[in-house]
Order: C-alpha cells, then structure tokens, then sequence
C-alpha cells in the first residue's frame, strides 16, 4: 500500500480541467523574470546558451536549471493549472522532489506575500499519464473569484522545456504586482546559491530577501561549477544591477585556487562597473570543514583589505561563519554543507542587512 493510499494529503490531484484555456508561456500579459524562454533549444535558459557554452560545459548544463526563474501575473479565475514539460526528472537524493523540480504559486499583497499551492510530479506514482519523465498537468481550486496578484516560482534544480498556465475560459487576466523601480540584484555563486537544498523554490536566500525588499533577482548559482572565470565575470559585468553578491569560495577547488581566481575576477568585474555596489560572502561551511573554512575566508579578506586600500569605497564583505548565528547551527544544513529552509532563512536575515542598506 503507498503513503497517498493511507494519507490523501500526499497525492497530487488534477482537477477537472473543462472550461480551462492554457497560455503558451512566454505570452502577454505574463511577466517573466530571471529566465528566459529560448527558441533555438526550445526551452528556458537562466542566460543565453551562447555565453554559457564559452564559459564551461558544466555551466552550460545546468544554465537550463531554472532557479531564481518567476512569472507575475493577476487574475480572478478561480482556478489555476499548470501544464510542464522537462526533458527529464532531476532527481537529488537530499533534495524533495518539491524542492528540486516543483512550481510553487504565491498570492502578492499589498506588504506580503501569501502561500497557495505547490505543484509538483507525483513522486510515489508510475502511473504514466499522472507523472511521466516527460512532465505533468495540476489544477488546483485557488481563487474564490476576485482578482488577486500571483507569482509562480519555477524549479530550482530542473529544465522547463514547456510551460502553460491554465484559467478559467472567462477570466480576467493582466500583468502582476511590478517589482520596485530598481535594477535587479545579481547573485553568483555555487549550489547553495542556486537554491541546493531549500524544500521549495521560494525558500532560498536570494528568493527571500527578494520577497522582503520587492526587488528582482538573478540567480546565477551554479552546482560545483562557480570557479571563478574571467568570462563569467564580463558577462555579469554586461547586466545592470543595483547590487552584485558572489560568494563562488565554495566551489573552488582549493583555498590556493581560490586565491588565483578571486582578486582577478573582482578587477575584471569591476573594470565594467566602476560604481556598483559588491558584496563579498564566504561560505557557511564553517563547522564541519573548520580549517578549510579559514584557510579560504583569509583568501577573502586579503581581496577585501587590498581593494579597501586601493580606496574601492562600494565593496563590503560578509563572513560566512555569520550566516547561520549562534543558535541551532547544527539545524540549518541537510548534509554539513547544503542550507535547509532553516539555514536558508538565517542567511537571508543576516545578508539583507547589508543589501538593504545598499538599496
């Protein structure tokens, strides 16, 4: 007998979906954020598959991760479906499925926003038509007909290859709550800033501290693969931002390592944007790899101390020992390494300190 037998709670119900009409996303009036839909490869891309396949191939993989991505919309429907196709399943074994290939739906108030639904594969069934390699179809009841703000949050650690959303035939539909006038605030770094192992897409630092001070986001985290090229820091070095974080120490293979590529990925970032505004952050892996920590949070700071001496006056540094506090350390990874949502929520807490102050 499977768990969705004994607790209806874990299956995944599609509704009835007569009288729905789908819209092919990219489309009017929906607004997309932090991906882009690209017709060559037919699927979404976090940045251009060109610029990705110059820098690594690794980086070109997982460029077709979604994180960070969203679309905005308002609607009165009652009810709202999604419809997604992926190449195929990315299966993490720390990771819920929910968390590394879910949507996750939210209402956008006035000062908040409001949980409403998850939609996900259906994990505990092979059942071909209800959750295939190929993708799956959700209705869900959300609305009881006034016109509401949503924002639907795409997978974190999966591709999107096609994606359309359901309403009902006569329903109202139109743009979503704008994000405040700023530029976007642009995140590099490793699989903790892609969003490895948040339970859901909306759960990652960078998604929260968005939520918290209504500004767009990039996110740039790239699993075992931030190491620093000089290509990837022109390429940032092209997008307008209000702020630019990188916190790439993780996924260097070696404090020595870290110490050829960081200074030099500063400069050739900052070369382009002289007047942005950067934050430097060290990883939160401070318990469990102690010595390894320090050896490369030096690393850090010697780039900081030198740019502070060469009177870089928009540079500021966040040491990753920090981020989880002093309580419940030993609560905030899955693994040693990888934030849950509680270790996600601690680390946004402490780096929106500083970027709200340089918003």
């Amino acid at each position: 007998m499977s768990i969705k037998e004994i607790d209806k709670n874990f299956d995944i119900v599609s509704e009835n979906e007569d009288g729905l009409k789908y819209y092919n996303i990219p489309c009017e009036p929906f607004d997309i954020y932090g991906v882009i839909y690209e017709e060559a490869i037919s699927r979404f891309v976090r940045m251009p598959s060109s610029v990705a396949n110059e820098i690594s191939s690794s980086v070109s993989a997982l460029n077709t991760n979604t994180a960070g991505g969203r679309i905005k919309f308002s609607t009165d429907s009652e009810r709202v479906s999604i419809s997604v196709k992926y190449s195929s399943l990315t299966s993490v074994s720390h990771m819920s499925v929910l968390g590394s290939s879910g949507f996750i739906l939210l209402e956008e108030r006035e000062n908040k926003t409001v949980f409403v639904y998850s939609y996900m594969p259906n994990y505990y069934c092979n059942d071909k038509e209800d959750a295939t390699e190929n993708g799956y179809t959700v209705t869900k009841q959300v609305n009881d007909g006034k016109l509401r703000n949503y924002i639907l949050y795409f997978p974190n650690y999966n591709d999107v290859v096609e994606l359309k959303i359901g309403l009902d035939e006569n329903a109202v539909v139109g743009h979503g709550k704008k994000y405040a006038d700023k530029n976007p605030v642009l995140y590099y770094g490793s699989s903790i800033t892609q969003g490895g192992c948040a339970s859901r897409a909306d759960n990652t630092y960078t998604a929260l501290i968005s939520k918290w001070t209504n500004v767009d986001f990039i996110n740039y985290g790239f699993s075992g693969s931030a190491v620093g090229e000089i290509k990837m820091a022109e390429y940032l070095a092209s997008i307008d931002c209000s702020v630019f974080v990188y916190d790439y120490d993780f996924n260097a293979p070696t404090p020595e390592f870290l110490e050829q590529t960081h200074l030099p990925f500063y400069r050739a970032y900052r070369e382009k944007r002289p007047n942005t505004p950067i934050l430097i952050i060290s990883n939160p892996d401070t318990d469990e790899n102690f010595m390894d920590a320090k050896e490369r949070f030096n690393v850090i700071k010697k780039t900081y101390d030198t740019l502070i001496k060469e009177g870089d006056k928009n540079v500021y540094l966040i040491n990753g020992k920090q981020l989880y506090g002093r309580d419940c350390r030993e609560n905030c990874t899955v693994d040693g390494t990888h934030p849950n949502d509680l270790g996600f929520y601690k680390m946004a807490k402490r780096i929106m300190r500083t970027i709200a102050k340089l918003l």
